[in-house]
């Protein structure tokens, strides 16, 4: 890794590390909010996937903090257990916007088809594309930059695909507050939290695509340079 790319890489590590910190405080504070309505995390997702017709999506319980999410290879809302049983507003947030993941499945929403299709090449491409990167630059300094070039196609397939998740978390979002306000399950004090919540959840995926996309776009530099 060269020192340009290494200096960018440690930025946007920080910006990372900062949103994450914001989006923790913003989940744990919300999280400490009861819904007026009273309802779990569980009740709103399957009250969401009904109203939209779903009925062949379960909604189960997952461990960890923050590991909710959409399995469209099993058909399951997967939500972490504060999320599952808890009767925030955070949880409300999540809940909702897992299930707005299982609508774009059901509705065959474009992005989320295309990212699913990129799935078993991105595991690929992560698996090995460090590597290639790096013995591709070693190289490239002797003239040779077919590894290099390699490696930049690996990494365009994961730049790729977050590019995509972008539309892909927005839309799940906005599907997600809709619905929210649609059927009041919050009230005009909660959904602009709920909202909150959601728009730094977002505000990660804008990051590591960002992070990736400038990466990306450094390697190809080098490339063309060593190339000359």
């Amino acid at each position: 890794m060269t020192p340009s790319i290494f200096l960018v890489s440690m930025i946007f590590v920080g910006i990372s590390m900062l949103v994450s910190m914001v989006l923790k405080s913003k989940f744990k504070k919300y999280a400490q909010i009861p819904l007026r309505k009273g309802l779990t995390g569980r009740e709103i997702a399957q009250k969401m996937l009904h109203e939209n017709g779903i009925y062949d999506v379960q909604v189960i319980s997952t461990p960890g903090f923050l590991s909710d999410h959409y399995d469209p290879t099993k058909k399951t809302v997967n939500l972490s257990p504060d999320v599952y049983d808890g009767r925030s507003i955070s949880a409300a947030a999540v809940a909702a916007h897992e299930c707005g993941h299982a609508v774009q499945h059901a509705t065959a929403y474009g992005p989320l088809e295309m990212r699913s299709k990129l799935v078993p090449a991105v595991q690929f491409s992560s698996m090995i594309v460090n590597w290639v990167l790096l013995i591709g630059v070693v190289m490239a300094a002797s003239g040779n930059t077919t590894l290099l070039l390699i490696g930049i196609i690996l990494m365009a397939v994961t730049v790729v695909f977050s590019l995509i998740t972008l539309p892909v978390e927005f839309d799940a979002s906005k599907r997600a507050l809709a619905w929210l306000q649609h059927t009041n399950v919050t009230d005009s004090q909660e959904y602009p939290m709920a909202k909150d919540a959601l728009k730094w959840a977002a505000t990660t995926y804008v990051v590591a695509a960002l992070a990736a996309v400038v990466t990306l776009v450094q390697y190809i530099m080098i490339y063309l340079g060593r190339r000359d």
